[in-house]
């Protein structure tokens, strides 16, 4: 029900205000949105087909790692944690390996391999699922956790820095400096993820099986960032890419040689789990193209300015300060967007310069924020969920933490 108030809200809001463009005198207000439309639905298209690849091998290998029981070894292991936290999901079922390695996967920032592990843990989440047209507890805590995922550290935003800076002409620029920001922004966006959903779940945190765990893995990404932060930083943006691609090659060759101990056909087995792929990637095609569209007319119509503008007024109403504002859109459009959030950072970063203030700013909500809407149209349209009750005010919440977050952290690392 929310998701479809939203998705209408976006196309009646949009036409609201392209009528008013209109009576401004923009004759071309309509044909910007009607190309909007048509390209939106383009778009979605050609990223489910793309998909389609990346499904298919990573459900030819989980397929085989079922078969040679390592997913039932790793959710075995996660197993104390995860009983309490996802109490809807029996001990050992396979969902708990595939969330486990979805999440490791968006740590490492391995995008790529993520979005296909993620979609299989919500088809295993599927399965207990009574009500199917309904998302479940054990879902939405799973997709919540999804939209403020931990990223150890953003390499892609990284490159692009790098580059930008090559082009403005900086010499010795410190395209890594952004690296302890923006994870101490994701933690604290995904701990606001837990938190929110515990309250309304009213999950049992306070249990020592949950807030050890939790403790100690804090304390593992803290020692890690000590250790990178010791590092020149080209060398640790190099070296935690290289950790993140050895750990998905190791899990691949793991399961392959665990399938051939266990004399399964490895092969054949591939190749069954992988004619999955192509159903799925099917599935989610209407669910992407109607989202994405939504959020592409919304754009067109100049919905997005109007927002900013009144954010900006609400700031200096205040009297705080403004010169993070520049970097906001950033921050409102990855929750809509990741690609729309991508050019609108670069262009940051072209009109203030790379090493500004609201450039900076920019990359660590680039970094710590995740496109909400694109997750819950692809994860719930894959296994079908309509009704995905407090899944997005959820997810909303934890972007808000995340955005204030990355702009708070932004003052204290860079000025």
């Amino acid at each position: 029900m929310v998701l479809n108030l939203v998705w209408l809200g976006f196309f009646v809001s949009a036409f609201a205000i392209a009528l008013f463009q209109l009576m401004q005198g923009d004759l071309e207000v309509f044909s910007r949105l009607q190309t909007a439309l048509f390209d939106a639905a383009k778009t979605g298209f050609e990223i489910s087909l793309g998909l389609t690849g990346m499904m298919a091998l990573w459900l030819g290998i989980l397929r085989v790692g079922e078969k040679a029981g390592v997913i039932n070894a790793f959710a075995r292991a996660v197993n104390p944690l995860f009983r309490h936290i996802f109490p809807g999901v029996p001990q050992g079922h396979p969902a708990q390996g595939a969330m486990t390695m979805n999440m490791s996967a968006n740590m490492l920032g391995l995008d790529n391999a993520a979005t296909p592990l993620g979609l299989k843990a919500m088809q295993e989440l599927q399965s207990l699922n009574d009500k199917p047209d309904t998302a479940t507890n054990a879902q939405i805590l799973f997709l919540v956790l999804n939209t403020a995922g931990l990223t150890l550290i953003p390499t892609s935003v990284i490159a692009i820095r790098q580059t930008i800076a090559l082009k403005q002409g900086l010499t010795g620029f410190n395209a890594a400096d952004i690296f302890l920001p923006t994870l101490v922004a994701t933690s604290i966006s995904l701990l606001s993820a837990l938190l929110i959903v515990a309250l309304v779940q009213r999950l049992p945190l306070w249990r020592p099986a949950v807030w050890a765990p939790l403790a100690a893995f804090g304390a593992a990404v803290g020692g890690l960032t000590w250790w990178l932060a010791q590092l020149p930083p080209d060398q640790s943006a190099r070296l935690i890419g290289t950790i993140g691609s050895g750990v998905i090659l190791g899990l691949v060759v793991l399961f392959l040689v665990a399938g051939a101990l266990r004399r399964i056909n490895v092969y054949d087995t591939f190749v069954d789990g992988a004619k999955e792929g192509f159903g799925v990637a099917v599935q989610i095609i209407p669910y992407l193209v109607a989202m994405l569209c939504a959020i592409a007319v919304f754009r067109a119509s100049g919905g997005m300015d109007w927002i900013m503008q009144s954010i900006a007024t609400v700031v200096s109403a205040f009297g705080l300060p403004t010169d993070f504002l520049p970097a906001l859109p950033v921050g409102l459009m990855k929750i809509l967007s990741g690609s729309g959030a991508r050019g609108l950072m670069v262009d940051v970063m072209n009109t203030y310069g790379v090493a500004s203030f609201p450039a900076q700013v920019a990359a660590i909500i680039q970094g710590s924020t995740e496109t909400t809407f694109y997750v819950l149209a692809v994860y719930f349209g894959s296994v079908g969920v309509k009704q995905t009750r407090h899944a997005l005010a959820c997810a909303l919440f934890a972007d808000v933490v995340g955005i204030v977050a990355a702009v708070l952290v932004g003052y204290a690392f860079f000025t």
